[in-house]
């Protein structure tokens, strides 16, 4: 099973979705912005991500500094207990896999959890080639 944390207005979290269901797969989608998941549950994500809790913050968003979080006394309780309250402060996607969790950013870092090969070219949306026309990796420094 596959799920993903997904925002919808987020063209990253679309684009992993995407590269998700180009595998064949049909993940559970769990839309973060809508309700965090519950704490232990989250705390689980994190811990198997081997992540900092501060990493997982969208520093970009007004609340962050609205409810100082960026002071360095903040504590990982607190930080969760901020993305808890407001999941619109969570990073994401957060894809979950049988073969491990991971924040998926850029979104082409989803085909490592993927235990299928992609079925087709995909291309980002912004056009970015992603996967060619053999089911290949497209290597970006190729490109440049």
């Amino acid at each position: 099973m596959i799920t993903i944390f997904h925002d919808p207005e987020s063209a990253t979290s679309r684009d992993a979705l995407a590269l998700i269901r180009n595998s064949g797969a049909e993940p559970r989608i769990v839309l973060l912005r809508q309700a965090a998941p519950p704490r232990d549950r989250f705390v689980d994500l994190i811990r198997r991500m081997d992540l900092p809790v501060r990493n997982l913050l969208r520093i970009e968003h007004p609340l962050y500094e609205a409810l100082g979080l960026g002071d360095s006394d903040c504590s990982d309780n607190s930080l969760l207990d901020a993305m808890l309250r407001h999941p619109e402060l969570i990073a994401c996607p957060i894809v979950e896999t049988p073969l491990g969790v991971r924040l998926v950013r850029p979104a082409e870092v989803v085909l490592n959890l993927l235990p299928n090969a992609q079925a087709a070219p995909f291309a980002k949306e912004n056009g970015q080639p992603v996967i060619d026309d053999q089911g290949r990796r497209v290597d970006r420094s190729s490109l440049e």
